[in-house]
Order: structure tokens, then sequence, then C-alpha cells
């Protein structure tokens, strides 16, 4: 596909990027967390008793406070006071604090190994489905903004993990408990008292977060664009430089950070806001307590102990109240990015095996034949018109036309990152027989996809490399190989010269998307490593259109020899490339006009020999 094709705006999929979802209930995003977890179901029920052990002993840290107060009552000349029951209380009352700590961190050991465990099962899962996702989507998406969605989901894996399993539950049982031991050892206004800050905070909490969920989801997204578009400046720093663009960047840049200022600022007012009247709910219903508790004491109703037991579930209360505010919210935010990173994983693939598809089967260089192939990237342009042709088994066929004609389109197709559209512009379907491609008579259709692209091997017009050594990208073809295949690769694509010419020979790494080699050292590279890979069928798209006259001469000898005995697909716009094909197709508009040898094209005088007379004149 060329680059002004690749720039048509194309229809919102319900499965793609341009068309919104709807948001998921947070119960629903919880539900589909679970199976992740249950993987490991004795860690988490293991992890759960050890939570209950810590919440007991925290509680009982209190009771035995009140003895060790109330028995300190006792007159000065007993023998308990100095010995039997201080020291007694005091080593039970350091054993419960340690007790806490100690299963507490025991829980946290036991439950490691299952929030990892499913953090990494659920970021392998979006990853390996976002390269299963079809090319139009990879197409429409932002990069920068994908990965700060992943990278907070993740995130929020772990959130929820550890606030909803081990914050929200033994909260509740630590005031459950302390709710009992009030109710039963004094009269029930404390209870009372306690529960109704309890409604009143936790209601004030939900419904002030709530409302600032918006704001956090708008800080989100306004993140995201900024990281995008920063993301996006940075990997195409030459062409910024190009047209001396780095205020334009800047001020772009400083648009999306500003916008993310002002959400930022106000999530933080609200939640300044948040945290005021949370500590309003405490301080009120801790001073109602402590007023009824000293009362008790002064009456003779209560002994100092339990004016210090009260205090003591006060604070501890108070501890985990003060958590569950900051809970609520991290639940609240983490299921916003999680929902995010799910929605990715529920995106459809565009292009999916059949539910019976079978490996492509191969004896040896296969026919590959396109039939009555329409296709087009959104309905209203066709780009392809009813093309049929076949390149028979160890021939070459080659395509050339004008830019925009669809010549890249037919390897997009072959490697099945589109499926034939069979039907008319208008919707009809098309006439005659349904397009499809078959490698050995075999629709690549009912094929694997993994299969069919096991069988292909392509030079393309823009080698993109990955940010590694060269002899990584060489070996991207067969990762197996090792270092001497990559070096006989390198020779015959005549760059291992070059190469050993390097301080750093072949471990030397090639910048981000390669941008550290020449546009003909990068090509060398890809048709290095696609001789590496040795594929039965090879595709030449503008394979030497970024070398030199006397490299691509050098080259062109190679890539015969690498296409011997191989079905071949040359995609040229240098017709001194494909003089030796078997047949020629020159496509335009779509359409194939005239179909040929060299000679039997010039000898016709059609379209093919004025575009020969024309670059051997050298005015194209």
């Amino acid at each position: 596909m060329r680059p002004s094709q690749v720039s048509l705006p194309l229809p919102a999929h319900p499965s793609e990027p341009g068309a919104a979802a709807p948001r998921r209930s947070d119960w629903a995003t919880l539900s589909r967390l679970f199976p992740y977890l249950w993987q490991y179901k004795w860690r988490v029920l293991i992890a759960l008793g050890f939570m209950v052990a810590a919440k007991v002993a925290n509680v009982s840290v209190p009771l035995l406070l009140k003895e060790l107060v109330d028995a300190m009552t006792i007159p000065p000349s007993s023998p308990q006071a100095l010995l039997v029951v201080p020291l007694g209380l005091l080593l039970a009352y350091g054993g419960l604090r340690l007790s806490t700590t100690l299963f507490t961190e025991l829980r946290e050991l036991v439950f490691a190994k299952a929030t990892e465990g499913a953090t990494r099962s659920i970021a392998l899962q979006v990853f390996g489905h976002l390269h299963a996702l079809s090319l139009r989507f990879h197409l429409e998406r932002q990069t920068g903004g994908m990965t700060r969605d992943i990278e907070r989901g993740t995130r929020g894996v772990q959130s929820l993990i550890s606030y909803s399993l081990y914050s929200i539950v033994p909260t509740l049982i630590e005031v459950t408990m302390v709710l009992a031991l009030l109710g039963t050892k004094f009269d029930m206004g404390y209870v009372w008292i306690t529960l109704v800050a309890l409604v009143l905070y936790i209601s004030f909490t939900v419904i002030v977060t709530e409302w600032r969920t918006k704001f956090r989801r708008e800080m989100n997204e306004l993140e995201s664009t900024s990281q995008s578009r920063a993301v996006d400046s940075l990997l195409n720093y030459e062409t910024v430089k190009y047209f001396n663009n780095e205020a334009f960047e800047a001020r772009r840049y400083d648009e999306a950070l500003e916008k993310l200022r002002r959400a930022r600022i106000k999530s933080q007012t609200t939640l300044s806001m948040l945290n005021a009247g949370q500590q309003l709910v405490i301080a009120i219903a801790l001073v109602l307590m402590l007023y009824r508790a000293t009362q008790g004491v002064a009456n003779g109703e209560m002994t100092l102990g339990d004016l210090v037991m009260v205090n003591a579930f006060m604070i501890q209360l108070y501890i985990p109240l003060g958590f569950l505010g900051v809970l609520y919210r991290e639940i609240k935010q983490s299921l916003t990015d999680l929902d995010k990173m799910f929605v990715l994983l529920e995106k459809e693939r565009e292009i999916a095996d059949a539910p019976e598809a079978r490996p492509l089967a191969l004896s040896g260089p296969p026919a590959v034949r396109f039939e009555n192939v329409r296709f087009s990237y959104e309905p209203a342009r066709e780009i392809l018109h009813g093309i049929s042709f076949e390149i028979p088994p160890g021939k070459t066929v080659a395509v050339v036309g004008p830019s925009g004609s669809g010549k890249s389109t037919l390897a997009r197709l072959l490697y099945r990152f589109y499926d034939v559209t069979n039907s008319e512009p208008s919707g009809a379907p098309s006439g005659g027989d349904t397009g499809r491609i078959t490698i050995d008579g075999q629709d690549i259709r009912s094929v694997t996809q993994a299969s069919v692209r096991q069988a292909i091997g392509i030079v393309p017009q823009d080698t993109v490399l990955f940010n590694d050594t060269i002899e990584y990208n060489i070996l991207y073809g067969r990762p197996d190989a090792g270092h001497d295949a990559a070096v006989q690769a390198a020779q015959a694509a005549h760059i291992h010269s070059f190469i050993e010419r390097l301080p750093l020979g072949y471990r030397t790494m090639v910048g981000e998307r390669g941008l550290k080699l020449s546009g003909g050292e990068k090509q060398r590279v890809a048709i290095a490593r696609t001789l590496l890979k040795n594929p039965p069928i090879v595709i030449f798209d503008e394979a030497t259109s970024a070398l030199d006259s006397a490299n691509e001469r050098a080259i062109q000898a190679e890539l015969k020899t690498a296409a011997r005995n191989k079905t071949t697909l040359v995609i040229a716009h240098r017709l001194s490339t494909v003089v030796d094909a078997h047949e020629i197709l020159v496509l335009v508009n779509g359409e194939i006009l005239e179909r040929g040898t060299h000679a039997a094209l010039l000898a016709r005088g059609g379209v093919y020999a004025g575009m020969w007379a024309l670059q051997q004149s050298g005015a194209d």
C-alpha cells in the first residue's frame, strides 16, 4: 500500500478505535479479573487465612492494653506490680503486635506469586492480542496513548488485587469485631455513634468519588493524548527537522500539557475537598466517643482501662477508615484504567482464522493465483477491480505501474493482512466467481495465517528495523539460525563488508526504526533477513529502490539467485529490474491493462513501452 492509500480515512468498525465502546460496570470488570486470580486459588485461600489471623491479633491489642492499664491500679506494695501482671501482659502485648505484622507479611509473601502471575498473564495476553489484531487497527492506533493505557492497566491489576481482596475484606472484619466488642462490653450508644459515622463516611466517600471519576477519566485521556503527541513527534524526528517545525511541535505538545495541567488541578482540588470532608466526619465521631467514655469514667461506670481501650479502638478504626477513602478512590481509578485495557483485549480481529483452518500444505515451490480479486480500504473507493493472474511454481511475475495503482496492496492481500472484498463499490455482490487468492490451490482464508506468512518472505519498500543490533535484525528472519548464518546472509546481500568496517561490527545498534543506517543499508539488511528465512514464496516490493545503480546491479544478481526455484512476486517502479520476469503485469488504477514478457510488451507499443522509453531517456 502506498502512502497516499494509507492516509485515506477509514471507516469506524465496532472493533476499531474509531468506534466508542460502552464502558462496562465495575462488577463486570472485576469478574474479568477473577479467572486470572483463581489459577492460584490455594494461595488466595491461605492468604485470606493469614489476613483473618492478622485482624484478630490487631483487635486483641486494645483488649490487652485495657487489662494492662487496669492491672496497674493494684497497690504499689504488691509483688504483682513489678513482676507477674505487668511482665506477662507486656510480653503478650508485644507478641500480639508482632503477630499482626507477621501475619500481614505472610499474607503478602504467599499472595505475591498470584498477584505477579495474574499481572503477567493479562499483560502477555494483551500483547499477544494486539499482535493478532488487523493492520487496519494498527494504522489507526496511536502508539503512545495505547502503551500508556496498557501501563496503567497493568498497574491497575496489582492495585485491584491488593486493595479489593486484602483491604476491603479486612476492614469489614475489623469493623464488625470492634462493633461487637463495643456493644457487648458497653452500651449500644458507642455502636450507634460508630455506625452513623461509618455510614456518613462511606456515603460521602462514594458520592464524591463517583463525582470525581469523570475528572480522573478526563485526566487519563488528556495524559494519553499528550503522550501520543510526544511519541509521534519523536518518532518523526527527522521530518520535524526537515520542515523546521520544532516550535510548532512544542506548541502542540504545550497545548496538550496545558489541558492536562488544568485537568490535574481540578482533580486535586476535588480530592482535597474529599479528604477534608472525611476528616471532619472522623473527628466528630472521635470527639463524641471520647466524651461518652470520659463521662463513664467520671461516673464510675468505666475503668481507666476501658477509656484507653475505647480510644485505642477508635484510633485503630480510624486507620482503616482513613484508608477506606483512599482505597475506594484507588479502586475506582484502577477499574477505570483496567477497563481501558480490557477494551483493547476485547477488540475483535478483523482477520481471523476459520474455525477448522489447517496449516498450509506445500511440497515445493507453489503456484499462487489471484482470482477475480476485488478490494477496497473503504467502501466508497475500490482499489483493485477484479484482478486475476497466476504466478507459476518457481517462476517470477512482476507488477509495474504508477504509484497508487494498487501494486503493494497485492502483497498485503497475499500476506492476508486484509481479506478480499466480495462486492462492488455500491455494495452489490460482484459478478462472476467469488474473488479469492490461492497457494497451491488452497484458499488462504481456509488455512492458518501463521502458515501462510511462514511460507512468504518479503523485502518491503519502506524497511523498518528494531532498535537492536544489526545481527538481531538479520536473524529476525530465522532467530535460531546463529551468527554464521547471519554472516552468510549479509554477504549475499552485499552488506557484510560495510558491517565489518563498523567499530562494533554485527553488534552495532541501528537506532530507533533503524535511523542510524541509510536507506540503502536498511534495505540490504531487509534483503539479508529474507534470504536467511529462505521461504518458498518471495515478494520484492521495490526491493532496490533505495540503492544506487552500482549496488542495485550487484544485488540484482543476488536477488535472482534468491528467487531461483521460488515463486516470486516483484513489485517495481524501475522497469530495468523486471526485464527477466516470466510475465509482467501493467497495473493502472487497480486494473491490469497489459500483460506479457518484456519483449512482447515493448513490441506492443502500449503503456509499458511508453514507460520504458521514459525511463531509458531519464525523463522519469
